[in-house]
């Protein structure tokens, strides 16, 4: 299906098809991120509630932590955007974390990774969510695509070995930073 860079009351994409979503984000630049003020978010503040939470959604799938930021529009700049999807995302509550895990999907490996890679990585996911119930997320920015597939296993490994409740600390953590990065693609208007 192919979509038009801007849709319904000139809204970006994003703010009106679903994303595919994973559990690693899009690798934005120093220069995006340091972004202040982008057309794209005077959009987001502009579209109606129902719009923008659930444009929300597809950054972070708690309900409530997407009415909390809808409900607190319009934001001045991307920094405050940003600053009030940190303070939502530390008060989410254990339920709230767990509705926003089932919307991610386990970061993968692209087609053309050796089988015994991808057989790999399968194990290390299912180990994970036996042991924590949940999918595995990671926020791999800094990191290049080649250098992903190694740091999710990595990770994976290291994190296993986490108490439940140390591991729940880090999963919040990592989901905080997945919503950042997904919030600053979907103002890019790119």
């Amino acid at each position: 299906m192919t979509r038009s860079s801007e849709s319904r009351a000139g809204l970006p994409e994003q703010l009106c098809q679903p994303a595919t979503r994973t559990a690693v984000p899009v690798q934005n630049s120093a220069a995006e991120q340091a972004q202040v003020h982008v057309p794209g978010l005077d959009r987001f503040n502009a579209v109606p509630s129902a719009e923008a939470e659930a444009a929300l959604l597809e950054c972070c799938g708690s309900r409530r932590w997407a009415q909390r930021l809808a409900a607190h529009r319009p934001f001045p700049d991307v920094d405050s955007l940003l600053a009030a999807a940190d303070e939502a995302g530390y008060d989410l509550a254990p339920a709230d974390l767990s509705e926003a895990l089932t919307a991610e999907v386990s970061p993968g490996l692209h087609h053309a990774a050796p089988h015994s890679a991808h057989l790999a990585l399968q194990a290390a996911h299912a180990a994970y969510e036996s042991r924590f119930g949940h999918v595995f997320v990671i926020c791999l920015d800094g990191f290049g695509l080649a250098e992903q597939p190694d740091q999710v296993l990595a990770g994976i490994r290291a994190r296993l070995a986490h108490e439940p409740d140390q591991e729940r600390v880090v999963t919040a953590e990592e989901m905080r930073r997945l919503a950042r990065g997904r919030i600053i693609e979907l103002v890019s208007g790119s």
